[in-house]
């Protein structure tokens, strides 16, 4: 899964759609990932054209650089998009920003990784391994109050309390150290096993979301990506669960928001601020051809936001 062909990005043609790509505008690809939107992006520019490329997974900033180096219009960062308003390259102003946000194919499929539960490895979880604790690391610190609460908030998981007990239990024996000695943990206390679905599917999703604090760097991101917009920018965001969706959809009603009027009609104060978006379209979700293809895209919806004046 290291070459960009094993990798299939999802909603590659309507993400790029969406970013209205111009021959000679400045593109922000937050989440390289193996580059299949990139690369669509790039096909797209011009001679005069600047993709820029960021990721926090050192493997995929592997990938970019060997891009870049047979390119020069690319121009890569290894960091989260959360920064990307402190790029200098990203300051001189954008025409779009694309995050697929959640993690990839590769990152999923490497036992090593620790993101799955599907094959034994080391429980890390972490998208750049060289910074940062470890799920493992994490679990051993924390308290059983903390494991239920980012179990519950992350994973929306009804049984954080006794899966947070069981593991603190556990850990008193030997540490929880592997993808599957934490989902052979989950398995024995959780009561109501959704279809289709493994037991600890939303634990594991919970613990990536703290490792790599990734609704932090979502809300940071979005922010940052509307600052570095030129007027008529496109924001394109993919989101693979519902918290992320949640924040995503907020986020664009509220910066897309018109100050309410005052009390008794009178018109909004003359310093309320203006709307800095306006919402492109309806979510759009993969096509049944494209699930089929790849069932990872099941979940995914992709939302779009125009850069006001």
């Amino acid at each position: 899964m290291d070459d960009a062909g094993s990798h299939v990005p999802v909603l590659r043609d309507e993400a790029v759609a969406a970013l209205a790509v111009r021959c000679d505008g400045a593109y922000l690809d937050g989440t390289f990932g193996r580059g299949g939107h990139a690369r669509e992006v790039l096909g797209r520019l011009g001679g005069d054209g600047r993709l820029l490329v960021m990721d926090k997974d050192p493997e995929a900033i592997a990938v970019a650089l060997a891009l870049a180096a047979a390119d020069p219009r690319v121009r890569v960062r290894h960091a989260s998009f959360a920064t990307m308003g402190a790029w200098d390259e990203a300051q001189a102003g954008l025409d779009g920003v694309l995050l697929d946000l959640g993690v990839s194919s590769p990152q999923i499929d490497q036992p090593g990784r620790g993101f799955s539960f599907q094959s034994d490895g080391p429980l890390d979880m972490r998208m750049d391994p060289t910074r940062g604790e470890s799920a493992a690391q994490w679990l051993a610190r924390a308290s059983e109050r903390e494991i239920a609460d980012v179990l519950f908030a992350y994973g929306e998981e009804r049984d954080s309390r006794r899966i947070a007990r069981a593991v603190v239990a556990r850990r008193a024996e030997a540490p929880v150290a592997t993808t599957r000695e934490l989902a052979d943990v989950v398995a024995r206390v959780v009561r109501s096993r959704e279809p289709g679905r493994h037991p600890a599917t939303r634990t594991f999703q919970a613990l990536r979301i703290v490792v790599n604090g990734e609704l932090d760097d979502l809300a940071a991101g979005l922010q940052a990506a509307v600052a570095c917009l030129r007027t008529g920018g496109r924001l394109v965001v993919i989101s693979f669960h519902s918290l992320e969706d949640r924040v995503v959809k907020r986020f664009i009603r509220d910066a897309s928001r018109t100050a309410a009027p005052g009390r008794r009609g009178l018109p909004p104060p003359v310093d309320a601020p203006p709307p800095v978006l306006r919402a492109v379209g309806d979510p759009v979700s993969p096509t049944v051809a494209e699930v089929a293809a790849n069932p990872r895209a099941r979940s995914a919806v992709l939302r779009v936001a125009e850069r006001l004046p």
